[in-house]
């Protein structure tokens, strides 16, 4: 089992994300700010995998995973918030190794 960065051990397939930007107000590439109000479709997120339960196969601490921000469960931990999600809630995994030749697997 991965080493979790906090002190925390998740129970059965629950994964513990703190979430990355993308909620909001963002920027294209080109400059262009598009409010959050702006927002037709359902849009998926990035978040960082802090801590795994045992029975999660798929993902370790530390990953880069896509999942929607629809009604998760917050959780505060040491002044900081985190998601709680089963991993079949989760949409993709991010990888940088040099071998892969799409950057993501499913």
């Amino acid at each position: 089992m991965a080493e979790s960065s906090i002190p925390i051990q998740m129970l059965h397939d629950r994964v513990m994300v703190k979430q990355g930007g993308g909620v909001g107000e963002r920027t294209t590439r080109a400059g262009i700010v598009i409010p959050a109000t702006a927002e037709v479709a359902k849009r998926l997120v990035w978040g960082e995998v802090v801590a795994v339960g045992q029975h999660v196969r798929s993902v370790k601490a530390g990953d880069r995973v896509l999942f929607s921000p629809e009604d998760p469960y917050e959780v505060e931990v040491g002044g900081e918030s985190y998601l709680v999600l089963r991993e079949r809630d989760l949409h993709a995994v991010g990888t940088d190794h040099p071998g892969a030749k799409t950057g993501m697997y499913l």
